[in-house]
C-alpha cells in the first residue's frame, strides 16, 4: 500500500509517499504561507500533488488545528492561517483524488508517531506536548489518541497557570501557553535585549547575561509548574517533549529536576523525554492514521 502523507504546518507544508512500515520513498517541503487563507494553502497543496504525479492508495494528513476526527473537518483554526475554520479538509482531499482520507491535528499525530516510530513504543499511556508559538498536547491512552466529548482533549496550553495574568488568544487570561511557549520566553528575553529574537540565540547568550539566565529559569520553572499538575491527573508513566527549543537535551534533563522537586513522592518514577522524530513526527503521525 502506498500512503501519501501530508503535514500541514503553519509554518511549512511537509508531504511523503510512505509504505506501512515508515519508509518514505518521497519526501518535499514547501511554504504554508498560511497568512494567505486556508483555501490558498488548500489548492497550492492540491496542484503540487498533481505536479508531481505520483501513485498512492489512500491519503492521511495532520495539520494545524483543531479536527474533527469523523469528518475530517477543521474545527477550529486561529488567524494565524485565515478562513481555515470549518474546512471540510477530509471531504475536498476525497472528492478531488478519489481515495479514502484521514485527518488529524498535528500533536495528536505527533503523539501517535512517537508511540507507532518513536520513543513512546513501549507505552500503551503517556502524555505529548509540544513548545512553540503556543502549547500543543495530546494524549495516548491504549495506545490511541484520546480525543474528549468534542474531540479537543489536550489543549493543555490553555490551562490556567497564573489567574488574572497575561491576556490570550483564547481570551482567557494567564493560561500556561503564555508563561511556557517558546515565543513566552523569547517575549520575555525581548524586555532585556533586542537581539534575543528567538531560541537560539538566547541559549547562545544565557551564560553571559544573569538576567536572561534569571529568565530562562523562570521559564523552566512554569513549564515544570503545568507539568506537575499534568502528572497528578493523569499519573502517566512517560512525558514526551517536542518542539525545537527540546531538542536541546538540557533543557529537558531541567524541567525532570524541577518537577521531581515540586511532585508528589508517588508519582516520582514519572520519565521526562525529548520527542524523537523530529520534523517526521506529523508525517509518520499521519501514516499511523492508516497503520493502526
Amino acid at each position: 500500500m502506498k500512503i501519501l502523507v501530508i503535514d500541514i504546518g503553519g509554518t511549512a507544508v511537509k508531504m511523503g509517499l510512505s509504505n506501512l512500515d515508515g519508509t518514505m520513498n518521497l519526501m518535499e517541503e514547501f511554504p504554508t504561507e498560511s497568512e494567505k487563507g486556508g483555501p490558498y494553502v488548500i489548492q497550492k497543496i492540491i496542484d503540487y500533488i498533481e505536479k508531481i504525479h505520483v501513485n498512492f492508495d489512500t491519503i492521511s494528513i495532520c495539520t494545524t488545528g483543531q479536527v474533527d476526527e469523523e469528518t475530517g473537518s477543521i474545527i477550529y483554526a486561529n488567524e494565524n492561517m485565515p478562513n481555515y475554520t470549518n474546512t471540510e479538509l477530509k471531504a475536498i482531499f476525497e472528492k478531488k483524488f478519489g481515495v479514502v482520507v484521514k485527518v488529524e491535528n498535528d500533536v495528536n499525530a505527533a503523539a501517535l508517531g512517537e508511540r507507532n516510530f518513536g520513543v513512546g513504543q513501549n507505552y500503551d499511556h503517556f502524555l505529548c506536548l509540544t513548545y512553540g508559538t503556543g502549547v500543543g498536547g495530546a494524549m495516548i491512552i491504549n495506545s490511541k489518541i484520546y480525543h474528549g466529548q468534542n474531540g479537543v482533549a489536550g489543549e493543555y496550553g490553555h490551562m490556567i497557570l497564573y489567574p488574572n495574568g497575561r491576556p490570550c488568544n483564547c481570551g482567557k487570561k494567564g493560561c500556561y501557553e503564555q508563561y511556557a511557549s517558546t515565543t513566552a520566553l523569547v517575549n520575555e528575553a525581548l524586555k532585556l535585549n533586542k537581539k534575543y529574537t528567538n531560541g537560539k540565540v538566547i541559549l547562545q547568550y544565557i551564560e553571559k547575561d544573569l538576567e536572561l539566565k534569571h529568565t530562562f529559569h523562570q521559564w523552566i520553572l512554569n513549564i515544570s509548574y503545568g507539568l506537575v499538575s499534568l502528572i497528578h491527573i493523569f499519573n502517566p508513566p512517560l512525558i514526551i517533549l517536542g518542539g525545537g527549543i527540546m531538542e536541546q537535551e538540557n533543557i529537558v534533563k531541567m524541567i525532570q529536576i524541577e518537577v521531581n522537586k515540586q511532585i508528589m513522592k508517588s508519582f516520582s518514577n514519572v520519565r521526562i523525554v525529548g520527542a524523537s522524530l523530529g520534523n517526521k513526527a506529523g508525517m509518520l503521525g499521519a501514516l499511523s492514521l492508516i497503520k493502526d
